[in-house]
């Protein structure tokens, strides 16, 4: 996986690629050297993506199925990239707050609402999915107890 790792690509007509290439050269020049050459290697190790697809799948069943049992019960469709997005109003009203105890208290990390969204981010989390399904088991675990006797 190469979660964080800021690389992509656009399918476009032929007559926006000129001025998509304008508008991009003015947001970024160039993704680091390094990100380019393992990017070229993950497109050779497509049963490897295939694998990490499976894994995700897994793994988004597992904080889908897991979190509404610890309290978190409100979950947006995880359809879309390898996050849970979360409604946790019944249990705060500072989601920054919330995922610095989280982390601290338990070591499960999360991140708060309001690094997506001003308005209702104060409420809200994001868990990411992309990493060992031995993780994501022990988390929901971890959240179930802290939750139970926070």
């Amino acid at each position: 996986s190469m979660t964080g790792w800021r690389l992509g690509w656009m399918v476009v007509p032929n007559d926006l690629i000129r001025p998509i290439e304008c508008l991009a050269q003015n947001m970024f020049i160039s993704p680091p050297t390094l990100s380019q050459l393992a990017a070229t290697a993950a497109f050779q190790s497509y049963a490897e993506a295939e694998e990490n697809v499976k894994r995700y799948a897994q793994n988004r069943s597992i904080l889908m199925n897991e979190l509404p049992s610890s309290g978190i019960t409100k979950l947006a469709p995880a359809d879309g990239a390898f996050y849970v997005y979360a409604d946790v109003a019944n249990l705060t009203d500072d989601s920054v707050y919330f995922c610095q105890k989280m982390l601290k208290d338990i070591g499960v990390a999360c991140t708060p609402g309001l690094d997506f969204d001003p308005d209702r981010g104060r409420v809200t989390i994001r868990f990411s999915f992309a990493g060992a399904q031995c993780d994501m088991i022990d988390a929901c675990q971890r959240i179930k107890t802290w939750l139970k006797f926070s």
